[in-house]
């Protein structure tokens, strides 16, 4: 059983390890604070638009040439966050990583390699993701990514896993009823390259600032030092705040439904094929249930069909 204490040193352990990132503000290395935006931005196009079915048919077929590059090398690296509670974070006690993201990526180097331990897992920031992908440090990104068709231009996606939106993190002592009045006049944080950002940077909300980190969990650190008044993020990773630190809470509606992939290089459709049939088996043996039973349901409901891909 997790308990509050371990919620606690998770936020601990991000605010020892300090803010990294280029840029000051406040005094508090690792964010970049910038005036709210003032021409409007197009939103990003999610998974429901043109470009939803790029993603290669399901094969359990081992014989593509990067599955066998990986098979050959003995290992899947797999680029994941750890920092984010009950997705992908590093257990203070055990100093394991673990999370609905982590029990994914064993179950996908169980289909590549036989064997779920076999998977080599490289943290990476939410804003050097595409990077990661890109210049081949990783093979796969399982790190709560929403599908857009901005990102699509640079990095494929496999078939959904996980349904989502954004939502907004205030201190209990809020009371505001909408995402609207909880942001207007107020200082607000995102990570960066985030969906979360983008959103942040519509003129519509009157932000009085916009401070951008590289990973959503030092807003919930630069909201506990009253650096800022609130911040954005996948509903996800906003549920996670708030079992970690009982002084937040979740405000207003979610907004920007959204869907959650699997990263990777637009090349590698070998892969993305046998990933999607992973997904597809992942949730026909229980694994996916199971998986959200284990990390999710305590914090996002013990049903899961709202989340269901």
């Amino acid at each position: 059983m997790r308990t509050v204490r371990t919620r606690a040193l998770v936020v601990a352990a991000a605010l020892a390890a300090g803010l990294v990132g280029a840029g000051t503000s406040h005094g508090v290395p690792g964010v970049v604070t910038a005036a709210p935006a003032i021409a409007p931005q197009a939103p990003a196009v999610e998974a429901a638009g043109d470009c939803s079915d790029q993603t290669p048919a399901p094969s359990s077929a081992l014989n593509g040439p990067k599955v066998q590059e990986i098979r050959a090398r003995g290992t899947l690296i797999v680029g994941v966050d750890q920092n984010s509670y009950n997705w992908g974070f590093r257990n203070p006690q055990s100093g394991q990583l673990e999370g609905f993201d982590i029990d994914l990526s064993r179950a996908i180097a169980k289909a590549v390699l036989g064997d779920p331990a076999k998977v080599t897992f490289r943290t990476v920031t939410t804003p050097k993701r595409i990077e990661a992908i890109r210049n081949d440090t990783v093979d796969l990104v399982v790190r709560t990514m929403t599908i857009n068709c901005e990102r699509r231009k640079d990095i494929a996606f496999s078939a959904p896993y996980f349904s989502s939106g954004q939502r907004l993190v205030v201190p209990k002592s809020d009371k505001s009823a909408t995402v609207a009045e909880a942001l207007k006049g107020k200082r607000a944080c995102a990570a960066q390259q985030s969906s979360s950002e983008t959103e942040l940077k519509k003129p519509q909300y009157g932000i009085s600032a916009v401070t951008i980190v590289e990973n959503q969990l030092d807003c919930l650190v630069l909201m506990q030092l009253g650096k800022v008044d609130a911040t954005l993020t996948d509903s996800t990773l906003a549920a996670a705040q708030t079992a970690q630190d009982p002084t937040v809470r979740l405000a207003g509606e979610t907004i920007s439904p959204a869907k959650m992939g699997i990263g990777l290089k637009q090349e590698n459709t070998d892969l993305a094929a046998l990933v999607n049939q992973v997904l597809l088996d992942y949730r026909a043996n229980g694994g996916w249930q199971a998986a959200y039973e284990r990390w999710l349901a305590a914090d996002m409901g013990a049903s899961s069909v709202p989340y269901l891909p």
